[in-house]
């Protein structure tokens, strides 16, 4: 059987994943050994390509604040009242005062997924490391607020009541394991679904190599990358309402 490497074709779709050096060059040094913590990396240096178009787009596209906005600015006032509306309608108006944080999340995971798409780039929200940090960050930050709030009584959301009592206890364990998982989830959600789909999309461009298959390479190719816009936009938001969501427990009248 003919090895696809020996005949010049390979596709190696996690192969743009792998952290690396930024300023390297390949052909002379082994960009993805020993790197040092810091030393700019192709992680690093698109995370801070993904502040510097929030700042762009959120401070000086918007500083004129025209009566008559710029497309620019409308593009910040859009995003600025989408997060606030969601973010009122489901913590109600306890949980406005805490919009800031959930409009940075957002726009930092909606960017770096979208940055992520361009040709030589790198999706930062496509590792683990960086989606469970940010899942990991709101996991305690809510817990801590929730505590801080009810004390004792932020327990109170595990304990079923209106549940018969004899199943308390287990309900309640069941509860406690549930809450535990929701970074994993969180997190595992965002960076599964950016991995997987860069991966498929990388397969369908090695294939459009290939004269035979090309022109249906090439439709399959800019079809999976429609879906990946899509797809970067909805797990921003899907991670921005979840974050809601358990932000209400804390912020929230608690439901038995």
């Amino acid at each position: 059987m003919t090895n696809l490497a020996e005949t010049g074709f390979a596709i190696h779709p996690m192969d743009q994943f792998i952290v690396k050096r930024f300023f390297c060059d390949a052909a002379h040094a082994d960009c993805t050994t020993d790197i040092k913590w810091y030393e700019i990396t192709n992680v690093t240096f698109w995370m801070a390509m993904t502040v510097i178009v929030i700042i762009a787009l959120m401070v000086f596209g918007s500083r004129g604040r025209a009566i008559i906005p710029s497309r620019v600015q409308s593009i910040g006032e859009l995003l600025y009242g989408f997060v606030y509306k969601t973010v009122e309608d489901v913590t109600g108006h306890e949980g406005v005062k805490y919009f800031p944080y959930i409009m940075t999340l957002f726009l930092f995971i909606l960017f770096a997924n979208l940055l992520g798409l361009l040709p030589m780039s790198f999706t930062t929200t496509s590792h683990v490391a960086v989606t469970v940090t940010l899942a990991l960050l709101v996991f305690f930050g809510i817990t801590l607020l929730g505590l801080v709030r009810k004390g004792p009584g932020f327990l109170a959301m595990f304990w079923i009541t209106s549940a018969p009592l004899a199943l308390r206890p287990v309900l309640a364990v069941i509860e406690v394991i549930s809450y535990m998982m929701r970074p994993v989830s969180h997190s595992i959600r965002l960076a599964g679904n950016l991995l997987a789909g860069h991966a498929v999309l990388k397969v369908f461009a090695g294939f459009a190599s290939m004269t035979v298959i090309m022109p249906v390479a090439v439709l399959g190719a800019v079809g999976i990358y429609a879906l990946e816009v899509l797809v970067a936009c909805v797990q921003a938001y899907v991670f921005t309402i979840l974050t809601c969501v358990y932000l209400k427990d804390a912020v929230g009248d608690a439901h038995h």
